[in-house]
């Protein structure tokens, strides 16, 4: 929940899916104006491993079939990652992560520009 509330803090960061309900660990999120391909590139050069969709979707160009089934447009889909943590995930490293998910954000905007 703190990974969250930090996150939505990013300009154009929004969640997908129900806040209540959801498995605990996992987010999934639309990043306006960012296409996911080149933010997994990015954040992995910062040391992070994020995904675009699940494992057995690896691979497909297709915007994820579960995001469009809950009505969200394909465009939208196409800006999706999915964060996992795990249990020795540190208060540390969520807020390493929200200030390398805010810095490849702005500046993969500022390169669209």
């Amino acid at each position: 929940d703190h990974l969250f509330e930090k996150l939505l803090e990013i300009p154009g960061v929004q969640g997908n899916g129900p806040r209540e309900g959801r498995l605990p660990g996992n987010l999934n999120l639309a990043i306006d104006g960012v296409d996911h391909e080149t933010l997994l590139i990015r954040l992995d050069l910062m040391g992070f491993a994020v995904s675009a969709g699940s494992a057995c979707s690896a691979g497909s160009l297709e915007p994820s079939h579960v995001l469009t089934a809950m009505g969200q447009a394909p465009a939208r889909a196409a800006t999706a990652i999915r964060v996992t943590l795990g249990r020795f995930t540190t208060e540390e490293k969520i807020e390493a992560f929200s200030q390398a998910l805010y810095q490849a954000v702005h500046d993969i905007r500022r390169q669209a520009v």
